[in-house]
């Protein structure tokens, strides 16, 4: 390869991996020819003060245009945090407050830090963070460059999400030293069919499931393990292109536009549990599980099928049996022993009919950590962080689980009223932008305050407007009456009224959209309705629904798509009339 050549495209900004392509070789060739040619970049420190005085922010950005290097030299023991990188919908901001706890627990213990990460807008990119932080993307060549110049001991890619996690192996492969978990558990758990193996031999029960890599091999698993069935490809974050499917038809739609299958990247198709409950549960251990600790466990308030960063959850478990909850930590120690866990892991449980089912194991920080870590008063990043450097949990201090005397909700914040006539039914793929939590000795009261942190607090009087799917209509008559009982007013169109009717209570009848008016729309604008119950019908919603539920999002009323939200609801009237609430800290609750 022309040296001047490549010398030019360095300069000009092409990456090792196009240069590969396009030269019909591979990006290690690529690599090896640049550094026999003396072709490395250079660092240059980010002025922060615009030439008018001295900077000494440890900004770096690299560069090929010129050969000075402007990093401070050191001798100190230096690990790399890998971030998340760029913000979007479904990589939550939650990583970032796992590298930045990472950086403050590696820094007092003696460590220098140095944070690589492309996005502005973290805490991770402040100034203050870390030692030294790079503005560089995260690929393999920018990482190894500044592992191999900075000459660190060893590097994170647990805390910043799937993005790192994509690198470790690689990483590995070229002589970095890998802090924590190994890249090879992480990948024995993300892999499929490694990972089913390690839960039989673990006798651990998951989901009936099945690999496709092609539209017909989709069909013939969904069709051994009956419908509905949960798809979505392999190795992402966030459950993009994740979706319940219910035919053929619509499971075929799916594998022509929302995904690319192929032998390395197939198509994960699960039975879906429908009514179970989800569990998130994390944990933290040492070194080869000599000490695992769970650190919290959190209920899904939505049945089964709500991506965990949607889902409303709280903190402890409010209706698993205890055998349940055994259960769960149970098969939580076993994994994290199997998988040699060193730091965090995240495992999504759903129990159905008191049997535990393992959707999903993480062996990497998730984005419940710091919610966790708030209601139970541990920083569980700062403790893994130390952990993965080799400090011991009984060193630390930390043990034994937490079990809080309170209660701790966690509700998401969504961006709809951004995105006007959008459907805000939720679904496995994540949507939400970030996550509030209300804190209580009483679960009714909790709820409602993380209702009010979303500004979307519980209403104590008015009209609530009630439209149900038909597999939801036997429920009905108890949720009407709840709501009468509490003082409300009941609105709904023929077939939820017929129901709520029969059960002997008077409600308001109104037209269907596609009937005239006055319909729900109309009550919505002119504020007459306090309370909208709306859950989706059967495999696709209907239109009128959706406008429903967006004229819900316009007007700024209350809104609940599923029974069980329904419920907490109610609960949270009911306490909040009974009893009124009070404003307290976090550090008052601890």
């Amino acid at each position: 390869m022309d040296s001047e050549l490549l010398k030019k495209a360095k300069a000009y900004g092409f990456s090792d991996r196009q240069i590969a392509n396009l030269t019909g070789s591979t990006e290690d060739e690529v690599r090896a020819g640049r550094k026999a040619a003396g072709l490395v970049p250079a660092y240059r420190l980010v002025d922060t003060c615009a030439a008018e005085f001295e900077a000494y922010t440890p900004y770096y950005y690299s560069t090929y245009d010129r050969g000075d290097d402007e990093i401070n030299a050191s001798d100190r023991k230096k690990v790399m945090i890998l971030g998340g990188g760029p913000n979007r919908i479904g990589q939550g901001i939650e990583f970032d407050y796992c590298c930045v706890h990472a950086a403050f627990a590696l820094k007092e213990d003696g460590f220098e830090t140095l944070m690589v990460n492309s996005n502005p807008e973290t805490v991770s990119t402040d100034y203050d963070t870390s030692d030294k932080l790079f503005f560089e993307p995260l690929t393999l060549e920018d990482v190894l460059h500044i592992y191999e110049r900075e000459n660190c001991w060893g590097a994170i890619a647990q805390f910043g999400g799937q993005t790192p996690l994509n690198l470790a192996l690689d990483l590995q492969a070229n002589g970095v030293n890998i802090l924590g978990t190994s890249p090879q558990s992480i990948e024995r758990a993300e892999d499929r069919e490694l990972f089913s193996a390690m839960l039989h031999k673990l006798d651990i029960p998951q989901p009936p499931n099945g690999l496709a890599i092609n539209e017909d091999e989709a069909v013939t698993e969904a069709q051994k393990l009956g419908y509905p069935v949960l798809v979505r490809p392999s190795f992402v974050l966030g459950g993009r292109a994740m979706q319940i499917v219910y035919s053929d038809t619509e499971l075929r739609h799916y594998m022509q536009h929302a995904v690319e299958a192929s032998p390395e990247r197939p198509v994960l198709v699960d039975k879906f549990l429908e009514d179970a409950t989800e569990v998130d549960v994390d944990c933290i251990a040492d070194a080869k599980g000599d000490t695992i600790v769970v650190g919290g466990m959190l209920e899904h308030v939505e049945f089964a099928g709500v991506h965990s960063g949607d889902a409303a959850m709280v903190l402890p478990p409010h209706t698993l049996s205890q055998d349940v909850i055994d259960t769960m930590r149970e098969y939580t120690h076993a994994m994290a022993r199997e998988l040699e866990v060193t730091g965090l892991m995240n495992v999504q449980y759903a129990v159905k009919d008191e049997v535990v089912y393992v959707l999903e194991v993480n062996p990497r920080a998730s984005r419940t950590v710091p919610f966790v870590s708030k209601a139970i008063g541990k920083p569980l990043a700062k403790l893994a962080a130390k952990v993965m450097a080799g400090a011991k949990l009984s060193e630390l201090g930390f043990t034994e689980e937490i079990w809080p005397k309170y209660w701790a909700v966690k509700e998401s914040v969504f961006p709809f009223n951004k995105f006007v006539g959008q459907d805000i039914i939720l679904s496995p793929e994540m949507r939400s932008t970030g996550e509030v939590m209300g804190l209580d000795p009483d679960l009714g009261i909790a709820y409602a305050k993380s209702q009010m942190a979303v500004s979307s607090p519980l209403p104590l009087e008015g009209k609530v407007f009630i439209s149900v799917s038909d597999e939801h209509k036997d429920q009905v008559p108890g949720l009407a009456r709840d709501f009468m009982d509490l003082g409300f007013e009941l609105v709904a169109t023929s077939g939820t009224a017929a129901c709520i009717e029969e059960a002997g209570m008077e409600v308001e009848r109104i037209n269907k959209l596609a009937e005239g008016r006055p319909n729900s729309l109309d009550l919505l604008k002119n504020n007459e309705l306090q309370l909208v119950i709306n859950t989706p019908s059967g495999e696709g919603p209907r239109s009128d629904e959706a406008q429903i539920r967006t004229g819900a999002v316009y007007t700024g009323t209350p809104i609940m798509t599923t029974i069980s939200s329904a419920a907490a609801a109610v609960n949270g009237i009911r306490a909040i009339k009974k009893s009124g609430y009070v404003v307290q800290t976090v550090q008052e609750y601890h």
